[in-house]
């Protein structure tokens, strides 16, 4: 199976956003209680899934939906707390 040039592209940039995001946490400058930390979760692991449906992977696919889905309840649950509680240490 080939696979093209546009798909290698979106699978890096897929890659690298949750690479950045994994990095950037354990570096500690990057929150996981952040909206962009999840953000950039939830966009990479979503760019991944895509390609893991066409054609579809089954492991890969599976791991990177659940990815996303957990990612966006994450990226919800900091975007509906209080201001206090995401900036408040733990």
């Amino acid at each position: 199976m080939e696979i093209s040039l546009a798909t290698q592209i979106e699978s890096f940039v897929g890659a690298a956003l949750i690479l950045i995001g994994y990095i950037g946490h354990q570096a500690k400058w990057m929150d996981a209680r952040r909206p962009a930390y999840n953000g950039l979760n939830a966009a990479g692991a979503a760019i991944l899934a895509w390609i893991a449906l066409r054609p579809l992977q089954v492991g890969f696919a599976i791991m990177e939906v659940t990815w996303t889905v957990v990612s966006l309840v994450a990226l919800a649950r900091v975007m509906r707390s209080p201001r206090s509680t995401v900036d408040s240490p733990q």
